[in-house]
């Protein structure tokens, strides 16, 4: 596509769900242009790889593949008249909200009147995760596994282990499946597999092995290609070793976070991306953050409703009615453990209610019938049960109304499991 001259209303950053639809949201309703940058070569961001049903119900209506929900996603931002540069990476910042840019169309900066980073999150792969053994060809990430068999058609091998037991380790499981792939085993840590109860039911009818719950893989053993992983019970410490040719790291999301590290937002230590109220703006004037960048990782339906609800925050503070930034003052959400991170962080006077009015959480244990407490000044502002259950692996929701009556201005807020 051509380049875009050098000064828009909107730069969003990122062309997955949650940056397609703020751009859908924001282009008909802003006199300038609204610009869509994402460094691959085709909108719409991981669902482009999964090429299997469940996208679209939270915020379509509609139950999609994950190419044809990408696909919708694309036609929309660019019906609404939003120009969507395509292989475009953002490097670096200037004063501002100027972005440098570099494209096949050579190098640039474009000055923007607001800013939205939807940069997304990515697993982490095997070096991160601090597992031994050799080093052999046949060790994927759901991403690269995606890429390779939905993208290229490429073989993969014939038996596999899945690290890891969340939604996106059942996505893997059928990737695996169309490239004529086993499952022999999915290891997990968790004393249960972290998906919904009815995608692991109907997943276990594609395996070929166990769910290896409350264990890890210590050990990759090949030389030339994988030929087996020793799997470690956590509780016994007893190990065993599984045949296998290929390996698949699911999950285990971190944000992709560079882009904000590198323009100075303040950032949270649990989540690692930027910290945001409930308007999703940052510590930056103008500068606001959407999606998994925010709370890795959430479905790709629940990441575009942030680029929904993050329209109305974006609209006033380019009419000048909106502040620039939550307050220095505003008061700061933190989670105890078993939870590990909440978003968003913040209560501001003026932020209003989060998209969909919840709390996000993630939760290192399973709880049936959560009772959340939020604490402020050494007073309990609020109680609420929820009837679904918390469970790790996979996003926890909880009501606003838990922190609502909050003293934008008093002290740090504690949100506990009791």
């Amino acid at each position: 596509m051509s380049a875009s001259p050098g000064h828009v209303a909107v730069a969003i950053v990122g062309g997955g769900p949650s940056g397609l639809t703020a751009a859908a949201a924001l282009a008909p309703t802003v006199n300038d242009e609204v610009l869509v940058l994402e460094r691959e070569a085709q909108t719409g961001g991981i669902p482009c790889h999964s090429d299997h049903l469940g996208y679209g119900m939270r915020d379509l209506r509609r139950f999609l593949s994950g190419p044809a929900y990408a696909r919708r996603l694309t036609a929309t931002a660019a019906g609404s008249g939003a120009v969507l540069e395509t292989e475009a990476m953002v490097t670096g910042w200037g004063a501002d909200r100027t972005l440098q840019i570099t494209s096949p169309r050579g190098v640039r900066t474009v000055t923007a009147d607001a800013v939205i980073l939807a940069t997304g999150a990515r697993e982490r792969p095997r070096p991160a995760r601090l597992v031994a053994g050799d080093r052999p060809d046949g060790v994927y990430t759901t991403g690269q596994l995606q890429n390779l068999v939905h993208m290229y058609h490429t073989r993969v091998g014939e038996r596999a282990v899945i690290v890891g037991a969340e939604l996106v380790s059942w996505s893997a499981v059928l990737t695996l499946r169309e490239a004529g792939c086993a499952t022999v085993a999915m290891v997990s840590g968790h004393r249960r597999a972290e998906a919904y109860a009815g995608f692991r039911m109907v997943g276990r009818v594609l395996l070929d092995g166990p769910v290896l719950t409350g264990s890890r893989v210590i050990a990759i053993h090949g030389k030339e290609r994988v030929r087996s992983v020793t799997v470690e019970q956590l509780q016994t410490g007893v190990r065993r070793d599984i045949a296998c040719d290929t390996v698949v790291f699911t999950g285990d999301w971190i944000p992709d976070h560079e882009l904000a590290r590198t323009a100075g937002l303040h950032m949270d230590a649990a989540t690692r991306g930027p910290v945001v109220d409930a308007a999703l703006r940052t510590s930056r004037p103008g500068v606001f953050a959407v999606g998994n960048l925010i709370h890795p990782v959430d479905t790709a339906d629940g990441a575009a409703l942030d680029g929904r609800h993050v329209a109305s925050a974006v609209q006033a503070w380019l009419r000048g009615r909106g502040e620039p930034a939550p307050s220095p003052g505003a008061a700061r959400i933190r989670a105890e453990a078993p939870l590990r991170w909440i978003t968003p962080q913040l209560i501001s006077l003026d932020g209003g209610v989060p998209a969909r009015g919840d709390l996000l959480l993630w939760t290192d244990e399973y709880r049936r019938l959560p009772k959340l407490r939020a604490v402020q000044d050494g007073r309990v502002i609020a109680a609420k049960r929820t009837p679904w259950p918390a469970a790790p692996g996979r996003i926890y929701r909880a009501p606003w109304s838990l922190v609502s009556h909050a003293d934008p201005k008093g002290g740090e807020i504690t949100v506990s499991l009791t």
